[in-house]
């Protein structure tokens, strides 16, 4: 049986989206938090860049969540209905759950409970192509995973003694602990050596006096676009979230001035996982340790305010706080503004106007990142423009 497409009244919080197919169900709670409408859109467009599809969104509304079940038992029991009826192989929360609160929820609603750092970690698994990308969205999978161990899996916490793997009257659960304990030393060790040798690349570029220009930003914000028409790069770009994982940096030449290397980085998203962010600590180290930023922002979005102060905050906690920054306004294509470049009443350029997929502004961007290099005293490396491949490791931010 399949169900039509409802159109919801004024007062219900449930909109079926699409026919009977096996798919996910969305929950979000409104906490009072600002942004709910576009909370929504963001936690969809994630849902679905995970390859997942969404068969029904339900809201609803609670001072606090439910110690027990996150969303209390009448909204938990509205889910179980819609994930009955339209026989939905997932039940995904757009927020962050206790290993008790899935226990409890894939109890009652007989399918996968999942949140949303786990629906992050999913996608970066499945975006991840380096070798160093893969070791550390494993390591990021395996910290969450090790939290879930605890309480989330009663049905191996009984002994099984035996030969081989599990010593005399060794749990399942111990056993699985101490595999994931074994591998996530064997990853650290691995991204270490990684990471000195980044170190390396990193001070001999250093040496040569080479300016190093970091593209940060908030998720498909359009950075790789703006990456492939400074540098004609040619990366991969994708109105999706987290098109971008690996990171590439070009070489940029700026006539007088030299070359720069210019980086493309993955965008961040608000709550991202604090599991991801320590898995990938060598790697934000290139952001902390660039010479400048340039913040890309989707001038477009209704959100953009807090999609601004969510990039500051994970520059924040990884240490870029201090790294000076030129924000950039891209898509005025979109939201028809003019280009151009904005300063202060000191002359420091604050903000850039352009569009990265007409290419209208970014001459403009070029003559200010010429303009910083310049201020800094970079000494000119090639007089010809060289476009050379410095992938530092190819991971992910």
């Amino acid at each position: 049986m399949e169900y039509p497409l409802e159109t919801p009244s004024p007062d219900s919080s449930r909109q079926v989206l699409s026919p009977v197919r096996r798919g996910a169900v969305l929950i979000q709670i409104d906490f009072g938090e600002p942004g709910g409408g576009e909370r929504l859109q963001e936690f969809r467009q994630l849902v679905e860049s995970a390859g997942v599809t969404v068969l029904a969104e339900i809201q609803g509304r609670r001072r606090a969540p439910d110690a027990a079940t996150f969303a209390g038992s009448g909204k938990v029991a509205e889910v179980a209905d819609v994930v009955r009826d339209l026989r939905a192989e997932f039940a995904i929360f757009n927020h962050e759950l206790s290993p008790a609160q899935q226990r409890n929820l894939e109890g009652q609603l007989d399918c996968r409970a999942v949140d949303r750092s786990s629906l992050i970690l999913d996608i970066f698994a499945q975006r991840a192509r380096s070798h160093e990308g893969k070791l550390q969205v494993e390591l990021a999978q395996l910290q969450h995973l090790s939290t879930r161990l605890v309480r989330g899996w009663t049905h191996l916490e009984r002994q099984k003694g035996g030969i081989g793997l599990r010593g005399p009257g060794e749990t399942q659960l111990e056993t699985d602990r101490r595999l994931i304990g074994k591998r996530v030393k064997y990853l650290r060790e691995r991204l270490a050596r990684l990471e000195r040798q980044r170190g390396v690349r990193r001070r001999a570029r250093t040496r040569r006096e080479m300016l190093a220009v970091s593209l940060v930003g908030y998720t498909n914000a359009g950075k790789s676009t703006l990456f492939n028409a400074l540098t004609h790069a040619g990366a991969f770009c994708a109105d999706q979230l987290f098109a971008t994982l690996d990171t590439t940096s070009r070489r940029l030449y700026l006539g007088e001035v030299g070359s720069i290397v210019v980086s493309d980085t993955v965008g961040f998203i608000r709550d991202l996982p604090h599991s991801l962010i320590a898995a990938f600590h060598a790697t934000l180290e290139e952001t902390a340790s660039a010479d400048l930023l340039v913040h890309v922002v989707d001038s477009s979005s209704a959100d953009r305010d807090q999609q601004i102060d969510s990039v500051n905050a994970v520059l924040a906690e990884i240490g870029a706080a201090e790294v000076p920054q030129i924000m950039v306004w891209n898509k005025v294509d979109v939201t028809g503004a003019a280009p151009g470049v904005e300063r202060d009443d000191c002359g420091t350029i604050r903000r850039v106007r352009l569009s990265a997929v007409t290419g209208e502004g970014v001459g403009e961007l070029r003559e200010a990142l010429a303009e910083v290099a310049r201020g800094r005293g970079r000494s000119p490396l090639h007089p010809e423009y060289e476009r050379e491949s410095a992938v530092a490791g190819e991971s992910p931010f």
